[in-house]
C-alpha cells in the first residue's frame, strides 16, 4: 500500500509514546496523533486549584516507571526527566495512632513488623533481588518466562487473593500494611491475584522506591515526547479521532485506546468475533479524585507520615477489604480506602513558597457521580486533625468528569479494565497475541493489554515489537 506514514500511533499516554518510539527507532516513520492540546494520557500536570499550585491529574508517584525496563533503556534525564525520592516511600496510619511504613530499605520495613518480620523479609526477598530478571516476566504478556522456577515461586503467592495471603501475617500493622498495598489493585481484596500488585509494588520500592517527578507527571510525557521526536518522529496533538477515515494513511495503525474507543473507531474493520469479545471487556470501579492548594503541610498526628511520599488511609486490613468489597457493590461507606500524595513536601515546583499541594482519591461504583469530597476530607482529618482549616483551595473529578478528561477510563477506571485473574493476561481478548486485532493492519497497546494498569510503557514496547516482527 502507497502509505504517508509507516505507522500511526493513536494516544500520546505512555503505552502510546512508548510504541511510537519503538517504532521509530526501528527506522519507520511514525506519526503520534494525540487528541488534547497536550501529550500524556494519564501524565498531565495542570493548575487545578488556584495559580502556581501544580497538581498531577491522575499519575503522582512513579515506582514502575523507575522500575520498568523499557524506560531504564531510554536517555530521559537529557530530556529534563528528574525522579525525587521522599524520605519514606509510603505509611499507613492505623486508628489505634500506630503507622506502618514501606522503607527503601527491606530490612529497615521488616524490623518495624515485630513478629512478622522474618515472614516479611522471606516474602520479598526474592523478588527484590531477581527484579532485573523477573520484572522482564511479570511485565510482559503471557509467554514462555526467562525464569521459570523464581517466576513460579513469586507466582505461588501472587496469585492468591490478597485476604488469603494476609493471614501469613500476625500483626495488625502488618497485615494493614499489605491491605493499602494490594487495594492499588481496584478491586475486591478477596480476588485471584490481588496478592500480585501488593507484592510487585512493596518489590519495587525495596528496587528503586517510589519517586516522584520533579515538576509533575508531565515531565515523564514530555522527555518521552521529545525523545521520540529528536529520533525523526512526528506528532500532532490537538486531533481527537472519532471515525478511523479521520486517520492519515499508514502501512499499520496502533491505539492507546480502551477497546470500548477502539470499537467506535474501526469496529467496521473487525470481525465479528473480535468485535464481540470487545464488547464483553470488563470494566472496574472508578475513584473521585480531589486535589487540594494547601497554607502549610499537612498536619499529621504522626511525625512518621511528614515524611512520606505516598500515605493510605482506610484503617486495618478487614476496614479495607469491606470497603473495596462495598465499592465493587455499588455501594458506599464513610470508611473508604483514601490514596494520598504529598508532593510538594519534596519538590518545591510544586506550590508557591510556603504553600503545599495535597492530592487524594477513593475507589467509587463505576459511573458514579456522588460528590466524596467531606468523606475524603473526613478521612483525612482523622489522622491530621486540623487538615480542614489548611485548604486554601480544592478541585474535584467524579468518574464522569475523570472520563471527559481521559475517554480511555471507562466510568471512572483509571486501570482501563479489571485487573483480575480473567483479565489479567486475556485482555482485552483471548488471542495469541493481546496486541492483535482482527485487522491484520491494527493493533491495540494501551492500558487495556498486558501487563495493564501503571505507567510502565510495557504495553506500548511489546505491541510495537509485535508489530514489527509481523509487518516490518
Amino acid at each position: 500500500m502507497d502509505a504517508t506514514y509507516d505507522a500511526v500511533v493513536v494516544g500520546a499516554g505512555p503505552n502510546g509514546l512508548s510504541a511510537a518510539i519503538v517504532l521509530q527507532k526501528h527506522g519507520l516513520n511514525v506519526l503520534l496523533i494525540e487528541g488534547k492540546e497536550t501529550i500524556g494520557g494519564g501524565m498531565r500536570t495542570m493548575e487545578l486549584t488556584l495559580p502556581g499550585f501544580k497538581h498531577d491529574v491522575c499519575s503522582a508517584i512513579h515506582p514502575m516507571a523507575a522500575a520498568a525496563p523499557f524506560f531504564k533503556t531510554l536517555p530521559l534525564e537529557e530530556y529534563g526527566l528528574e525522579y525525587i525520592h521522599p524520605l519514606t516511600p509510603a505509611g499507613h496510619p492505623l486508628p489505634d495512632g500506630t503507622v506502618a511504613s514501606l522503607h527503601r530499605s527491606l530490612s529497615e520495613t521488616a524490623d518495624q513488623l515485630g513478629r512478622d518480620r522474618e515472614t516479611y523479609i522471606n516474602l520479598l526477598k526474592p523478588l527484590v533481588e531477581h527484579w532485573e530478571g523477573l520484572s522482564s516476566d511479570f511485565l510482559s504478556p503471557l509467554k514462555i518466562p526467562s525464569n521459570p522456577i523464581k517466576l513460579a515461586r513469586f507466582g505461588l503467592s501472587a496469585l492468591q487473593p490478597a485476604t488469603m495471603l494476609a493471614k501469613k501475617f500476625k500483626e495488625t500493622k502488618t497485615r494493614a500494611l499489605w491491605a493499602g498495598m494490594a487495594a492499588h489493585g481496584i478491586q475486591p481484596l478477596t480476588n485471584i491475584t490481588t496478592s500480585a500488585i501488593g507484592m510487585v509494588l512493596m518489590a519495587a520500592g525495596h528496587h528503586v522506591g517510589w519517586p516522584m517527578l520533579k515538576g509533575g507527571s508531565q515531565s515523564l510525557a514530555n522527555a518521552l515526547a521529545d525523545y521520540f521526536e529528536s529520533l525523526g518522529g512526528k506528532i500532532e496533538k490537538g486531533k481527537m479521532i472519532t471515525d478511523f477515515g479521520q486517520i492519515p494513511d499508514a502501512k499499520m495503525v496502533m491505539f492507546d485506546l480502551s477497546p470500548k474507543n477502539l470499537l467506535k473507531i474501526a469496529g467496521g474493520k473487525f470481525s465479528s468475533l473480535y468485535r464481540w469479545q470487545l464488547n464483553r471487556y470488563r470494566y472496574g470501579m472508578g475513584v473521585f479524585k480531589m486535589d487540594f492548594a494547601l497554607s502549610q503541610p499537612i498536619p499529621w498526628q504522626s511525625k512518621e507520615l511528614k515524611g512520606a511520599g505516598t500515605v493510605h488511609l482506610g484503617g486495618t486490613l478487614e476496614d479495607i477489604s469491606n470497603s473495596e468489597r462495598l465499592t465493587w457493590e455499588g455501594k458506599y461507606t464513610d470508611n473508604p480506602y483514601v490514596l494520598l500524595a504529598q508532593q510538594s513536601l519534596f519538590d518545591t515546583t510544586r506550590s508557591p513558597e510556603g504553600f503545599h499541594t495535597g492530592w487524594a482519591y477513593c475507589h467509587v461504583p463505576s459511573g458514579s457521580e456522588v460528590d466524596m469530597s467531606t468523606v475524603i476530607e473526613n478521612q483525612i482529618e482523622k489522622y491530621a486533625p486540623g487538615f480542614k482549616e489548611t485548604i486554601i483551595g480544592k478541585h474535584t473529578f467524579n468518574t464522569k468528569e475523570i472520563e471527559d478528561y481521559n475517554p480511555n477510563y471507562i466510568g471512572g477506571d483509571i486501570n482501563s479494565g479489571v485487573q483480575d485473574w480473567s483479565q489479567l493476561f486475556t485482555r482485552p481478548a483471548v488471542r495469541i497475541s493481546p496486541y492483535r486485532t482482527s485487522n491484520k493492519n491494527i493493533y491495540i497497546c494501551s492500558a487495556s493489554t498486558p501487563p495493564g494498569g501503571g505507567v510502565h510503557g510495557m504495553g506500548g514496547y511489546y505491541a510495537a515489537k509485535r508489530a514489527i516482527q509481523d509487518l516490518f
